[in-house]
């Protein structure tokens, strides 16, 4: 027999669901989320030109728009650190199947990019039923912002880190005698590597909001660590960009101003904890 509650104030009755009805929820979600993530991989693999020769080696190049910015930026600022000028990295395959499983590996990063909404939601619709109503409420935006920030945080990254990073150590030599030829699984891992880096980076304040709502991190400990926060951004927007003060500003400010943000996440959602227990 179904065992069932009335849901309380409600007078709606629910099914109280086992270990194993849980697992089979769980299942499904997994399921349609797998479908998903298959379909735009698939979508990604049939458009191969555009992925790779529009989106993928776009930054290695100094037509690239970032990189035609920022030289167009440092003529107008006298800056020419900032100009990148005959980027033309020669990027190699050295492996039979290089290019073949580097095409099916990129289809599928880019399902999961593109499919990354629908997969936040199938999480969100499995574990909203175990939350409170007032739980609910104030995390019945999470999918939308988590979704946002995680896109900002990828084309943040295409734009900007990436042409950077691909600039700095596709061109960087220990010898004028050593030649650079990048092997494609390199290059492709590197933009891969650094854009999912920056996109978890930007989910900072959702991160921040949970570990806040249970107690594990307060505002006043992320103000009081401010100042490691930000050597640790500015050693890290050193290392990927051209040596030149105004690039470090073009990466570290907008990581500065996510951290603050998450610092006045932190605070509000503190503030509301404290309501609740007065």
């Amino acid at each position: 027999m179904e065992e069932l509650k009335n849901k309380k104030g409600t007078g709606k009755k629910e099914k109280v669901m086992t270990f194993w009805d849980h697992l089979d929820e769980l299942r499904w979600h997994i399921m349609r989320s797998l479908i998903a993530i298959v379909i735009f991989a698939i979508i990604a693999f049939v458009n191969r030109r555009i992925i790779f020769d529009v989106i993928i080696l776009a930054p290695s190049t100094s037509d690239f728009i970032t990189n035609r910015a920022l030289c167009e930026l440092g003529k107008f600022l006298s800056l020419n650190a900032l100009c990148i000028k005959d980027l033309s990295l020669k990027i190699i395959n050295i492996k039979m199947s290089g290019q073949f499983l580097t095409h099916m590996y990129i289809s599928i990063v880019s399902g999961f990019i593109l499919a990354f909404p629908y997969v936040l939601w199938e999480i969100w619709q499995f574990v909203k039923p175990a939350m409170k109503d007032n739980e609910r409420k104030y995390s019945s935006g999470g999918v939308f912002i988590s979704s946002v920030l995680f896109l900002m945080g990828i084309l943040f990254s295409y734009f900007l880190i990436v042409p950077l990073t691909v600039n700095f150590l596709g061109t960087y030599h220990v010898s004028e005698s050593v030649y650079n030829q990048i092997s494609l699984s390199s290059y492709i891992n590197t933009v891969v590597s650094v854009t999912f880096a920056v996109g978890l980076v930007f989910e900072l304040p959702i991160l921040v909001y949970f570990l806040t709502k249970i107690g594990v991190l307060t505002p006043d400990f992320m103000k009081k660590n401010r100042k490691y926060m930000y050597v640790i951004m500015l050693i890290v927007s050193a290392i990927i960009t051209p040596p030149d003060m105004f690039s470090q500003i073009l990466v570290v400010f907008p990581l500065i101003g996510l951290y603050e943000f998450s610092i006045g996440v932190s605070n509000r959602i503190y503030k509301k904890n404290l309501e609740e227990l007065s």
